[in-house]
């Protein structure tokens, strides 16, 4: 995307936890300021207890920090809180990032606790990109997970995203259309997005449209003539099968064909979806119309469409709104960022926190991550997580083990390695080309595709292997002693 336009161009460098501050402050104080420190995003749980969630966001963690800089009105406000230090103020007025960056490109599917977006660098400034870099990666991500989700769910009938009038606010509708663009759906209604993203706009009528006109067979042929060749009519305002597919029949017959087209399709937008769909679809196979695509919208998600596909809906796509767009039966992505080392005299050293709750001892040290496949299958079968220096060789057999039962061992052999982290940012300076948004969809079904099936499942999807290398498990195991 070009700029940031659709924005209220307000600078968000300040969009940061209050506290990101204070402590940038007090490293300053302590001559902490240029200290290199090394931080992890990841997540701990896969919303709706799925099998995989979809990395999405990076583009706009990247657009953030190309532009991290403080305004004078930023030193203004920060001078007036009467606690920050000269000094440090001087320091934001002249601020340049000059962090090393590493991500998971968008539209691959990720596992929780292995890191998702790595910041190497002065530790004052690895600290003050914590928020945006969470709350990017968190909403989108979730989006995006809920959208394949979905998608999945429709069993190749398409799905368009049509809930930017419930989202929590405008970025959230249009970078969630993004996302869900990512994750799969074929387009938005959302407008704005189009524009900035190339992602198609969709959308026909709405009922407001059909109460307009003094009879809903003149709604319809009043459409009809404006778009005769893309000619969609919601038939759910008055009664589906009584008067909606008839008058959609007559609308077609007496408008569309005499122009010399074929009509798009009808929505139903309420009622049982299941019934109506298959009433509807032998109304319009008897008029000549086998052509003409049904698509139902109203309260949808996975499990819905999943449910009126068992009853044999007859349904060629899926208009999905609010429960896509918040990601409502499961709104929280839960990704945290966490210090994992520092340098000393150039020398990394880790770091870890602990915690009674095992699922928030993190995992120290500077790492990276790698997915096996199988070569005969091209199927996923693990993911390990190393020092970023390893290289797991991959031909020859591989040992993996689980984390915490460090009994549950197997050996891995016909594979093939590839590193999922890759640099974004070179002491500041962006290194990397984001692929257009078309590609990233693609790239995302072909990934989602290397997942075994186990994996991919709603109910009690398989559990997925991420795995610790033995050198990184060590000295995670040396530092649980030590502070033991």
């Amino acid at each position: 995307m070009n700029g940031v336009d659709w924005k209220n161009k307000n600078n968000l460098s300040l969009l940061a936890d209050y506290y990101e501050f204070t402590m940038a402050n007090g490293y300053f104080e302590n001559g902490l300021e240029d200290k290199i420190a090394y931080f992890d995003m990841y997540f701990r749980n896969i919303p709706d207890e799925g099998g995989y969630a979809i990395m999405a966001g990076v583009e706009q963690v990247i657009d953030y920090m190309e532009n991290l800089c403080f305004s004078e009105k930023d030193i203004e406000y920060f001078r007036s809180k009467n606690i920050f230090n000269e000094k440090f103020l001087d320091f934001l007025k002249n601020f340049e990032f000059s962090c090393d960056v590493w991500a998971i490109p968008e539209g691959t599917p990720i596992f929780p606790q292995e890191p998702l977006i790595i910041v190497r660098g002065p530790v004052i400034q690895a600290q003050l990109v914590e928020t945006m870099i969470l709350l990017t990666i968190n909403h989108q991500s979730l989006i995006a997970t809920k959208a394949n989700r979905i998608v999945r769910a429709a069993k190749g009938r398409t799905v368009m995203e049509f809930g930017s009038r419930r989202a929590q606010g405008s970025e959230a509708a249009i970078l969630g259309a993004r996302a869900a663009y990512i994750g799969g759906c074929i387009g938005t209604a959302n407008t704005l997005v189009d524009r900035e993203f190339g992602i198609p706009a969709l959308g026909t009528m709405a009922h407001s449209w059909v109460q307009l006109f003094d009879s809903e067979l003149d709604a319809f042929n009043a459409y009809a003539r404006v778009y005769p060749d893309n000619c969609t009519l919601l038939v759910d305002t008055y009664d589906v099968l009584k008067q909606g597919v008839p008058n959609a029949i007559k609308c077609f017959n007496e408008t569309i064909l005499p122009l010399g087209f074929r009509p798009k399709g009808i929505r139903i937008d309420s009622g049982d979806l299941a019934y109506l769909s298959k009433e509807a679809r032998k109304m319009l196979d008897e008029a000549g119309f086998p052509d003409c695509k049904i698509t139902l919208s109203s309260g949808l998600d996975e499990y819905i469409i999943e449910a009126l596909l068992n009853q044999g809906a007859q349904v060629d796509s899926f208009g999905v709104g609010e429960r896509l767009i918040t990601a409502m039966s499961n709104p929280v992505f839960g990704g945290v960022y966490k210090l994992t080392a520092v340098e000393e005299k150039g020398v990394m050293i880790p770091k870890i926190k602990l915690s009674e709750n095992v699922g928030k001892i993190t995992t120290p040290g500077f790492k990276q991550v790698y997915r096996l496949f199988d070569r005969s299958t091209n199927k996923a079968i693990a993911d390990v997580v190393t020092l970023y220096d390893e290289v797991i060789d991959d031909t020859k057999p591989y040992e993996i083990f689980h984390p915490l039962y460090t009994w549950k061992r197997k050996r891995v052999s016909n594979f093939y390695a590839k590193k999922l982290l890759v640099k974004i940012f070179d002491k500041g300076k962006r290194v990397y080309d984001s692929p257009n948004i078309h590609e990233l969809q693609e790239y995302c079904k072909e990934q989602v595709d290397t997942l075994w099936v186990e994996v991919r499942r709603f109910d009690r999807p398989h559990e997925y292997f991420v795995d610790l290398s033995y050198d990184l498990w060590s000295i995670k195991d040396k530092l649980l002693k030590e502070h033991r």
